[in-house]
């Protein structure tokens, strides 16, 4: 099945038969329910080398063959793994070289999945031979929708192999140690390299003070992954291009903090997968922030998968009710349709779950599944996840329908490398993703939507571009940055702007020329101050308290909105707008609660505009989101509250359930989602 626009949401999961061989009954059981439950796609084989090939060279696809036939039957979708994310024990045992090699230069035996050598060539053929029978097998077969390759890549190996691969991208990219000697200035603590077999992996036995070492190992790593996904990619489009890859990405979390996987540049691998897919695992109700504030943290995931091309992703995993946690709550009775319908509201292609059946011993046996122990269609889970799988089976048309955003907010991972390695202002406290996300947060209560945009991306189809903390800044991205404001745009950005270049070197004689030239600032000193320290800012007609850093401004031609009130830079410039062109820059020189950030962006005639929206006025608990697709705008209308909430449309709208006219108050029981449509 080939993904077309008339097709319907995706609904389903990891399914996992491989672990229930010895129980024929628990299958056919199983299929029953799922079709009780509305499932059209079941994501097969992530783990399941060791039952593909027991031993080596010998095959066994007869269970799979009759998966697939099954769900051939039902005319549902098979997302196929490449089941190199585990490798079986005989493959470790007999070839040491596929384990890694960790950062004490140790070498691990079989253990954890995932725990393989990217580099290792025996790895790298033992995989291309699974996955050429796999694609010759069940390339062609109808009910391939998608392969998944491999599983949630991330972590890094330290073994010789590595360490050559290593060395040779180095010579790729610098060509002379003269080059590399002074991209990472080795000559600071008398470092310098005189050959390229010097430079050994920055483990815990070599060096791990070099900053531009550091940051391009970060690269390295992002380089060799992505390298081994298309190794594994290369025999699964020659069995047959017209089928999509993806592999599911992560973000980090449960917990108070809920941002994108940090290990590996996303935005890099994303132009190597045909769909972007997630692994969405946030802790709904949970004891330290509202729901609407874990609503916001998960959108703002969202909206970066979406951003990293662009277009709809899929929600690959996600928890039907408890996540496997120390704190493993159950969502509480209508969070999961609310959860889930905020995966496509944000634009997802369906919701898929991890997993199908619940496990029945070892690490994940508790984690929240559609089928739990009992086996039984008689529970809250199984009932509300049935429930949801047939109000999505219901909305057609939505698998390609679009999200459309004025508001970019541009980021870059090698910026959070950079950031996280300088120890000086505190690595823990820059908080990179976390504080895009205090930008994010007005946006996301005012129902304005926002896409993440990686910084090499094309950003002049946004009115607005937020841009905080770019600390590291390449002469190109800064020229884009003045290009887009001198023809008409508006760009926000903050202190921690464009101070070193792509090797983490501080730019020498101040600020950058075009940066200057661009928001009419040169900086000042930069102060970062202790916890229990704060200045503040009149800004408005208010004042605000800033916290952790405060940069000083020397205004050139920028007007001068916000100035500081205590200390020795009282009365010194703390925010200034500067016209240039026909657009305008802001630049915003301390840190600050949300509380300045939402009156700055209230105040923006940008932002204005966008604010003559569907309610008259917001409800912070109250999200709207809306896509899209063959000429119709689809609203999802979601009370992220246990509490009944009131809004008021402006404007008439059809619910896509009832068929019946929306207009004028809405009222939203708790964790109620209403889908509404209009003419786009």
């Amino acid at each position: 099945m080939n993904f077309n626009v008339d097709e319907k949401l995706l609904h389903g999961g990891d399914y996992n038969p491989d672990q229930w061989l010895d129980y024929p009954d628990i299958i056919d059981q199983d299929f029953a329910l799922m079709k009780k439950a509305h499932i059209n796609t079941i994501t097969l084989g992530v783990f399941a080398w060791s039952a593909l090939e027991p031993e080596e060279g010998h095959f066994d696809f007869s269970w799979m063959d009759d998966i697939f036939a099954r769900m051939n039957q039902l005319g549902g979708n098979v997302i196929l793994a490449t089941p190199s994310g585990a490798r079986p024990q005989w493959l470790s045992e007999k070839y040491p070289e596929v384990n890694r090699v960790d950062e004490r230069l140790q070498r691990h035996t079989h253990g954890f999945r995932h725990d393989h050598c990217y580099s290792s060539p025996v790895y790298r053929a033992k995989v291309k031979l699974i996955n050429t029978k796999l694609a010759e097998r069940y390339g062609q077969n109808p009910a391939l929708a998608m392969w998944h390759v491999s599983n949630e890549y991330s972590g890094e190996c330290f073994c010789d192999l590595c360490e050559a691969n290593w060395q040779r991208w180095l010579q790729a990219k610098y060509h002379t140690l003269k080059a590399l000697n002074d991209a990472w200035l080795t000559s600071f603590w008398g470092g310098t390299y005189s050959s390229w077999h010097q430079i050994k992996v920055p483990s815990q036995l070599a060096s791990t003070k070099i900053h531009g070492m550091a940051l391009d190992w970060r690269r390295f790593n992002t380089a060799i992954t992505i390298d081994f996904f298309d190794a594994e990619v290369a025999p699964l489009r020659a069995a047959n291009a017209a089928v999509p890859v993806t592999t599911n990405f992560m973000a980090e979390g449960p917990g108070h903090d809920f941002i994108p996987l940090q290990g590996l540049d996303y935005g890099a691998f994303a132009k190597h997968v045909d769909l972007v897919s997630w692994d969405s695992y946030p802790q709904w109700n949970n004891d330290y922030e509202p729901l609407a504030e874990t609503a916001m943290k998960t959108a703002f995931v969202h909206d970066t998968f979406y951003g990293l091309k662009e277009q709809p992703f899929l929600v690959m995993e996600s928890a039907p009710s408890r996540v496997n946690t120390p704190v493993a709550k159950l969502k509480r009775p209508g969070v999961h349709a609310l959860a889930s319908f905020q995966q496509i509201a944000h634009g997802s292609e369906g919701s898929l779950y991890f997993q199908i059946r619940a496990a029945r011993a070892n690490s994940e046996k508790f984690h929240g599944a559609v089928i739990g122990h009992d086996g039984s269609d008689d529970t809250r889970v199984f009932k509300e996840v049935a429930a949801y799988g047939a109000r999505l089976s219901a909305l057609a048309g939505l698998r390609k329908a679009k999200r459309q955003a004025k508001v970019g907010i541009v980021y870059d991972w090698d910026v959070l490398w950079a950031q996280h390695r300088e120890a000086a202002f505190g690595r823990d406290r820059k908080r990179y993703f976390q504080t895009l996300e205090d930008h994010y947060a007005y946006f996301w209560q005012h129902d304005i939507p926002v896409t993440l945009v990686p910084v090499d991306h094309d950003f002049r189809q946004y009115d607005l571009v937020i841009a905080p903390m770019l600390y590291l800044m390449r002469p190109e991205l800064m020229t884009r940055l003045r290009a887009y404001v001198s023809q008409g745009g508006t760009l926000v950005a903050t202190y921690f702007t464009g101070i070193v270049d792509e090797h983490d070197s501080v730019y020498l004689g101040g600020w950058p020329a075009p940066l200057q030239e661009t928001f009419g600032i040169k900086l000042g000193e930069f102060d970062s101050v202790y916890p229990d320290e704060h200045n503040h800012v009149d800004f408005a007609g208010q004042q605000f308290e800033t916290h952790d850093y405060n940069q000083l401004i020397e205004p050139v031609d920028a007007e001068v909105l916000g100035r500081y009130q205590d200390d020795f830079y009282a009365g010194s410039p703390a925010i200034t707008r500067h016209r240039f062109g026909q657009g305008t820059a802001y630049y915003i020189g301390p840190r600050t609660k949300r509380d300045l950030l939402n009156v700055l962006y209230a105040s923006l005639p940008v932002v204005q505009a966008e604010l003559a929206r569907l309610v008259a006025k917001p409800n912070p608990a109250v999200s709207i989101q809306s896509r899209v697709g063959q000429g119709e705008r689809t609203y999802f209308i979601m009370n992220f509250s246990s509490c009944p909430q009131t809004i008021s449309l402006a404007r008439p709208l059809i619910d896509c359930e009832s068929h019946g006219p929306l207009l004028g108050q809405l009222v939203l029981t708790p964790y109620r989602v209403v889908i509404a449509k209009e003419r786009a």
